[in-house]
């Protein structure tokens, strides 16, 4: 039976809540590892065509794309809205997955089970939870007749956990026609709550709207030297080159820079908290660690990073290479790009090559105008203690190849969570779950929402 968080609005029932578990729990039940290869990502084309159908069942005509190679399945589908002189708003989720383990897993990955009061499985907070959504929104409104304030565009999108090269990206360059007229979306990462302890005992419920997110790069370190015989005195070694390269770079704390929506952010949690956020302190990520587990988020959006995740080098114990490589995960502040590469030639040094194998800019946007105040509307008709927040995003979604053509983007995905839950070690994390009040809530806060935008 469900049950009503205190300060929010009794559950009400529609067509969209009655069925998005469901549907969240088929599209789980799909395996889309994107492995990052095209030879072992799987899966995109058979859940793309099946959100086609679900479609098609409800009276869309929808256009199937495959972007940039075989079975890199995405699926675009236009509800007319009351003026369609305005800019259109495009809803955007992915439908692959990054890859799970079963044996590690209390439930199998793929299963999609419902149990104790959530939907577990790879995908159920990244994203297709949020893909859920969109899908029994737009079912309900096509098969009820319901017409939007302006045109809606529900895009169901490929490769997102690889960068959208085979997905966001391809289609923006390939087939920006299918962007046409749009001048605003709503992406993944945004719009859960965060419950904040007020100084009068009371509690608050953040919910955080995604303006902004870091630039993503994965940058390939390559070292060159003589090669040998492993047994001689060799000074000239790729390997250690690169390896104290590495490290420097690896150890290395980035200057705290402050964007505008980290500085709303924590200016409004502040004032609900009384707590003080100073950036120029030493201690400021023990600041921030009072803020609990979304500080893994929130600190991170404060610098760069450059976290070393592959090395490679060698082929025989006893023979030194010629060539050592490393991979290094570079997310960078928006404002920061020129900085920040000028400070890694200087922490790698002359004798190491760099180059970029995906460089994705960083985005950010203002925490105003009439979508804003859709989504704020939205919320407080849900759950009246609600105050939605601006926030930046550490990693980064399909809303960077958007952004390219111009359009305003934001992470909306609304869910009211328990305060209990680390919702943000769910991300990528084992027995990855969604709770089943959550994403009821989050439809009936995306149908208001969709209904005055």
């Amino acid at each position: 039976m469900s049950t009503t968080v205190e300060g929010s609005v009794p559950n009400s029932s529609s067509r969209a809540v009655d069925e998005v578990v469901d549907l969240v729990s088929a599209l789980i039940r799909f395996d889309t590892s994107n492995t990052g290869d095209l030879a072992t990502t799987k899966g995109e084309r058979e859940c793309a065509e099946w959100v086609a159908e679900q479609l098609h069942q409800a009276g869309y005509k929808t256009e199937y794309v495959e972007s940039g190679a075989p079975g890199r399945g995405n699926v675009f589908a236009r509800l007319p809205g009351a003026d369609s002189s305005r800019g259109a708003l495009m809803m955007h989720g992915h439908l692959d997955v990054v890859p799970a383990e079963a044996a590690d897993w209390s439930v199998h990955p793929f299963s999609g089970a419902v149990r104790d009061g959530y939907v577990w499985g790879r995908g159920a907070i990244d994203m297709k939870d949020m893909v859920g959504m969109m899908l029994a929104i737009a079912r309900q409104f096509k098969l009820e007749g319901t017409v939007p304030p302006r045109d809606i565009v529900f895009a169901f999108l490929a490769d997102e956990e690889n960068g959208g090269k085979w997905g966001s990206q391809w289609l923006v360059d390939n087939r920006p026609d299918l962007f046409e007229g749009i001048t605003e979306a709503v992406g993944e990462v945004g719009g859960f709550s965060l419950t904040v302890p007020r100084p009068d005992g009371t509690e608050r419920r953040l919910y955080l709207v995604e303006t902004a997110e870091k630039g993503l790069g994965w940058m390939r370190l390559r070292a060159k030297a003589r090669a040998g015989h492993g047994s001689f005195l060799h000074e000239d070694n790729a390997v250690t080159i690169l390896a104290d390269a590495v490290a420097r770079l690896g150890k290395h704390t980035f200057p705290v820079v402050m964007s505008d929506s980290v500085s709303e952010f924590l200016a409004a949690v502040a004032e609900e908290t009384g707590l003080q956020f100073d950036p120029d302190s030493p201690d400021i990520e023990g600041q921030l660690a009072k803020l609990g587990t979304i500080s893994r988020i929130i600190g991170a959006t404060l610098r760069d990073t450059a976290n070393p995740t592959m090395l490679q080098a060698g082929y025989k114990a006893n023979v030194i290479p010629q060539t050592a490589e490393a991979v290094v995960d570079c997310r960078v502040v928006p404002g920061r790009q020129a900085a920040f590469e000028r400070e890694v030639d200087e922490l790698i040094g002359p004798d190491v090559e760099r180059e970029w194998i995906t460089k994705l800019d960083s985005y950010e946007t203002t925490f105003d105008g009439h979508l804003v105040d859709a989504m704020n509307d939205a919320i407080l008709a849900h759950d009246p203690q609600g105050r939605t927040v601006p926030y930046m995003l550490s990693g980064g979604t399909d809303a960077k190849a958007f952004a390219r053509l111009g359009i305003r983007c934001f992470g909306f995905a609304p869910l009211q969570l328990p305060p209990e839950l680390d919702f943000t070690a769910l991300f990528h994390g084992v027995d990855e779950r969604v709770p089943v009040e959550a994403l009821e809530f989050g439809t009936r806060v995306l149908e208001h929402f969709l209904l005055n935008s």
